[in-house]
């Protein structure tokens, strides 16, 4: 099988250092495999999402000596997330709700089986906040891990995950305003772009466990993942674009050598998984 790796950055603000970093290792698997690096925008975050940032984006990349094969973006692509809702829905998974994390945090927690504690169920509020107010559409997650059964994922660090995102509670699958939500909008789009190794930062590993189970449900493939380490910023916390971490275009039109940018954080990364190997 040709692997097949993707970088999809959202244009609400500018690609810092950790947005490098994923890239460059994105690119490096499938260039390594002999595979497909793919660009994909991801652009349904209303007025947030604006076009001069992805020529940037695109500038970066070059700048960091990559190539990619750019693919329909987001916006192009609402009425797959609206067949793939619709089908939820039909099946009882999805059901209306406004309530905010406040009315969650209040509900009373539920239990399983082996003892843990998951958010509470916001389906007891959603005739309370229904109405004329827009109301997102959650996944009733107890409901949907029955019909997808046991689902297992693997990731390149962990090895193989038993899938349980119950520690989401009922997470937003259709946004109160916008189209989708992140997780089902990046599980359509990997699979709709076949995207055949997903890596991301390992912030984002609990995430896979709601994709997972959402590609049971909707019978779609599922790819193998790498959730790579983080760049860290001077004060120890993530980098990111709502602290208004430093930009990676201040860098490029600053005449630092990009190639050389790319060369150690790829680097970087290849010490960090030899020491995991160890």
């Amino acid at each position: 099988m040709t692997i097949v790796t993707r970088f999809a950055p959202s244009p609400n603000g500018p690609l810092h250092l950790g947005h490098a970093y994923s890239a460059v290792i994105a690119a490096h698997h499938a260039r390594s495999r002999g595979g497909e690096f793919l660009l994909r925008i991801e652009d349904i975050d209303g007025p947030r999402s604006r076009p001069e940032f992805v020529d940037a984006f695109r500038r970066d990349l070059e700048w960091l000596g990559l190539e990619w094969r750019e693919v329909p973006p987001q916006s192009a692509r609402l009425d797959t997330y609206e067949a793939a809702a619709d089908t939820l829905e039909g099946r009882g998974l999805l059901y209306p709700s406004s309530a905010n994390r406040r009315d969650i945090q209040a509900l009373p927690a539920r239990r399983s089986g082996d003892g843990n504690t998951y958010p509470g169920s916001a389906r007891a509020l959603s005739v309370q906040h229904s109405g004329s107010e827009p109301a997102a559409l959650r996944l009733d997650i107890d409901a949907a891990m029955a019909e997808a059964s046991e689902c297992i994922w693997v990731d390149d660090r962990a090895g193989s995950v038993i899938a349980d995102p119950r520690d989401f509670g009922d997470v937003i699958l259709v946004r109160k305003e916008l189209p989708a939500s992140y997780h089902l909008a990046a599980t359509l789009d990997d699979a709709a772009d076949g995207v055949t190794f997903v890596t991301r930062g390992e912030d984002l590993f609990a995430s896979t466990h709601v994709h997972r189970v959402l590609q049971e449900l909707l019978g779609l493939p599922v790819p193998r993942y790498l959730h790579h380490d983080l760049i860290m910023g001077e004060d120890g916390t993530k980098l990111s674009k709502s602290r208004g971490s430093p930009a990676l275009f201040h860098r490029r039109d600053g005449g630092e050598d990009g190639g050389r940018l790319h060369d150690e954080l790829l680097a970087r990364y290849l010490e960090r998984q030899n020491n995991i190997g160890t």
